[in-house]
């Protein structure tokens, strides 16, 4: 019993749950990420595997431990440089947890040369504050000039990189004329010194300024990342090529020069055109030319065969054109004659026509004089008809004259408005008429309106009257 008690207590309660493994990895990822913040760690890269995926697997170690990092793609396109085993390496990253395989691992974010990190950090502020001003953009480089007659070299007098400009400049442009403005280009206040070089190869005759140094480490190109540099460059007055160090160097003074190359000789490549290939194209140029005068001239010495052949003595061209004007004679006053009978021709026919329409007076005299018997008999048959019309219309007229009813008896009632009176009802007590007689008028007032009478009574007045 004492066994079966001790038993019981060494299990967890009943009502604690049990964790599957993917739900305890969960957790563990959640406790991780949650209790580490982004943090930079330093090591060295091993079990670099590169996938197709564009995701870089690697280890980062030091003397006593090592842990498992991944940069996914998107990360590891900005980096810049090429990752490799063994480098000392500074990773800035977020601790998790691979819960699939149970495997503590770094999601790395960004990566810098370990021992660099404070002269990153400078020069990625630097760059980025350069960039917003647009001392970066590409509106703003100039042009190099073809064919440079005068080339400035800022550098240091022992550097390498001088030997290795003035060569390529003597074997590709001799007849460059070069003006050395020496500086130091390494070490404490080299930034200005640089700057100062510059500024005095800006004023000189130059039509192209070289700035140039040899490789090495950030800290020996660190003057090339510096404001006063990358200043004194965009105020330079004439192109600026910078060749500062190897090629996957980067500073600076690359991004705001007009130019970067690669290295110092490409840089000098760059800034002056290789006097053996200029004197090839002016000899293929020169051929080209020969060439083109030769067919010109055969061309024209052709053209000149053919006027000569066309050409004729004056004389000649004076007999010629005298049978011309001859033949064009002949043909005008044979054309003159043909018109002329045509004409003739025309007017004899006119003239025959004209003669068969001529009158003949003896044969219309008699039809003549019958016409105008005839038309005086209509003439006066229509007279007398008119003036029976007019006597019979006259007649109408008389007996339709208003006068004439006046001059019976009658007189004619007209209101103030010009209206005439035609019946009893138009009139009211008190209106003022005028009455038209035969001779004269009269204006009366209306005393009283009498209704309409029998026709009895009109006629006992008429009577009356």
């Amino acid at each position: 019993m004492r066994r079966i008690a001790a038993m019981s207590k060494s299990f967890p309660p009943v009502d604690n749950p049990v964790l599957s493994v993917s739900a305890l990895n969960r957790r563990v990822r959640d406790c991780l990420e949650a209790g580490f913040p982004l943090a930079w760690i330093a090591g060295e890269i091993s079990n670099l595997t590169q996938a197709a995926s564009g995701h870089v697997y690697f280890s980062l170690k030091d003397a006593q431990a090592q842990v498992r990092c991944v940069m996914w793609r998107n990360r590891a396109q900005l980096l810049g440089w090429r990752l490799e085993n063994g480098q000392k390496v500074e990773a800035r990253a977020l601790v998790s947890f691979y819960e699939p395989r149970g495997e503590f691992q770094l999601n790395v974010e960004g990566i810098r040369r370990a021992g660099q990190g404070d002269l990153f950090e400078r020069f990625l502020q630097l760059k980025a504050k350069l960039e917003s001003e647009g001392l970066f953009s590409p509106a703003r480089k100039r042009p190099l000039p073809p064919f440079p007659h005068s080339l400035a070299i800022v550098t240091s007098p022992q550097a390498a990189a001088l030997r290795d400009v003035l060569s390529a400049l003597h074997r590709r442009a001799p007849y460059l004329r070069l003006t050395l403005y020496p500086t130091a280009v390494q070490g404490e206040g080299a930034g200005e010194r640089i700057a100062a070089a510059l500024a005095c190869a800006s004023t000189g005759p130059h039509d192209l300024v070289i700035l140039c140094r040899g490789g090495g480490s950030i800290e020996d190109l660190w003057s090339f990342n510096e404001e006063i540099v990358a200043r004194a460059i965009a105020a330079c007055t004439v192109p600026v090529i910078s060749g500062v160090g190897h090629e996957t160097d980067f500073t600076i003074a690359d991004f705001v020069a007009d130019l970067r190359a690669t290295t110092p000789t490409a840089a000098a490549e760059l800034a002056a055109p290789d006097r053996d290939t200029l004197l090839g194209r002016l000899d293929d140029g020169r051929h080209r030319l020969e060439r083109a005068s030769e067919r010109l001239l055969a061309t024209r010495r052709q053209q000149l065969d053919l006027l000569a052949a066309r050409l004729l003595h004056p004389a000649q061209r004076l007999q010629q054109q005298g049978r011309e004007l001859r033949a064009l004679g002949d043909a005008l006053h044979f054309a003159g004659e043909r018109l002329l009978a045509r004409r003739r021709e025309r007017l004899s026919n006119a003239l025959r026509g004209l003669q068969a329409q001529r009158p003949q007076a003896g044969r219309q005299r008699t039809p003549l004089a019958e016409l105008g018997h005839r038309l005086q008999n209509a003439l006066e048959r229509q007279m007398a008809g008119k003036k029976m019309q007019l006597n019979t219309q006259a007649t109408s007229l008389k007996q339709l004259d208003p006068l004439a009813v006046l001059n019976r008896g009658y007189a004619i009632a007209v209101t103030a408005e010009g209206r005439t009176v035609r019946t009893a009802q138009q009139l009211r007590n008190g209106d003022a008429l005028r009455l038209a007689f035969a001779h004269g008028g009269a204006h009366v007032t209306v005393n009283a309106v009498e209704n309409e009478k029998s026709s009895a009574e009109v006629a006992a007045a008429r009577e009356a009257q």
